[in-house]
């Protein structure tokens, strides 16, 4: 069963809103804090080095270049957006919320027309080994609890989902390969978007949606605190010397 595409505009719409307001916001308070010479613990034989390596030139706009672009475009906006997925879930797919102990939505599954259960992860590295016993754990406590309720229309590896926000199947971890082979479905990037709303293309429009919702102004606040640190580097000669 698809997904009505008033239901799926609604999951882009509030998906802007999460991007803007939990990840774009705290990515921008983030870059505002490299305005200053101060927050940097500078090295200024490699902050030089590198000034000259990506842009070919040592003056204060490619020093300050040097220093800020490691720290905005490294590892922290992911760190942040996984951290954020539970209220992604919430907030984004609360119309999904499950109440069953341990899963994070369910919802009737495209490709099966079946009800399914799922968990929510963000990547295809972000479990480790001993979670890969708690989610088959939870897989296992709603077979048990169906078998009390006296169900009989389930079946735990289609029915049991781990659903992964992004990436690819080549990309999985082997503890997600390894909650498969305990004989349980993980669904990865467009195979989990695909499977939730029935559009093939939505993985690519939800990336689209978030991305634009709020990058002009982020580099916006990137081009300024770059101006800012260049002048703190003028400023500072001692600290940072614009070698030739």
């Amino acid at each position: 069963m698809n997904m009505s595409e008033e239901n799926k505009q609604q999951i882009l719409n509030s998906a802007i809103s999460f991007f803007q307001q939990r990840i774009i916001a705290n990515h921008i308070k983030n870059v505002q804090k490299c305005a200053r010479l101060d927050t940097f613990n500078i090295n200024p034989f490699i902050t030089a080095y590198l000034a000259k390596f990506a842009f070919s030139d040592v003056n204060a706009e490619t020093l300050a270049k040097a220093l800020i672009y490691p720290r905005v475009l490294g590892t922290s906006i992911t760190t942040s957006f996984g951290n954020q997925l539970q209220k992604f879930s919430t907030e984004v797919l609360s119309a999904y919320a499950s109440t069953t102990a341990g899963m994070d939505i369910e919802y009737v599954d495209s490709r099966t027309n079946r009800h399914v259960y799922c968990q929510l992860k963000a990547g295809p590295q972000t479990i480790n080994k001993d979670d890969v016993e708690t989610i088959c754990n939870h897989f296992k406590g709603i077979r048990n609890l169906l078998r009390v309720n006296g169900s009989n229309d389930f079946n735990p590896s289609t029915d049991c989902i781990v659903g992964i926000f992004y990436g690819n199947r080549a990309s999985l971890s082997t503890n997600y390969k390894n909650i498969e082979k305990e004989g349980y479905t993980v669904l990865i990037g467009d195979e989990f978007w695909t499977s939730l709303t029935g559009d093939p293309t939505f993985y690519e429009e939800l990336i689209g949606a978030m991305v634009n919702g709020g990058a002009d102004a982020s580099n916006e606040v990137l081009q300024q605190t770059i101006r800012e640190l260049s002048n703190d580097i003028r400023e500072h000669p001692d600290v940072v010397p614009i070698c030739k």
